[in-house]
């Protein structure tokens, strides 16, 4: 298959094949597709280490860059992961957190490697969607939550 001509680059200081296995092992349709070596010595690194990982994310393709400790990851970029239940949802949300990584707010979570995840269940996709009271009511109710309660959501859809 050739290269994607788009591409998400996320930069780690030293872990990005780490990073990589982890969300294989998380998320559908993710999987580690290539591991490549600095042929040379570099600011960061030795010949020889990992440079970069081609992996994707629930279908994104990726790449991984070990570019060091210069730069860190912000909130300005996330993975929003859409899931169908309770169930799915606390998968998610526990393997990230459970592994490292910080509960944050309104669905928000940080993984050990500083990437931060919206994991955002179809129902609340939905209710705001929807528009009106029935937003406003699930909005209210999302904006008092870390992990996205599924069955709060679907009362407050209610009212």
């Amino acid at each position: 298959m050739p290269t994607p001509k788009n591409t998400i680059c996320l930069w780690y200081d030293r872990d990005a094949e780490d990073a990589a296995r982890f969300y294989a092992t998380v998320f559908p349709d993710s999987e580690v597709k290539s591991v490549h070596r600095a042929p040379s010595d570099y600011p960061s690194g030795k010949a020889g280490d990992v440079l970069t990982v081609d992996f994707t994310v629930a279908g994104i393709p990726c790449l991984g860059l070990n570019g060091g400790p210069a730069f860190k990851h912000s909130e300005a970029f996330s993975f929003q992961i859409a899931t169908d239940d309770q169930e799915e949802t606390d998968r998610y949300w526990n393997a990230i957190v459970g592994n490292g990584g910080r509960a944050s707010a309104c669905g928000w979570c940080k993984d050990r490697w500083g990437i931060n995840w919206q994991i955002t269940p179809r129902v609340l996709t939905e209710a705001l969607a929807a528009g009106g009271a029935e937003a406003k009511r699930a909005f209210d109710a999302m904006m008092e939550m870390g992990k996205i309660d599924v069955a709060r959501i679907e009362a407050a859809r209610r009212g």
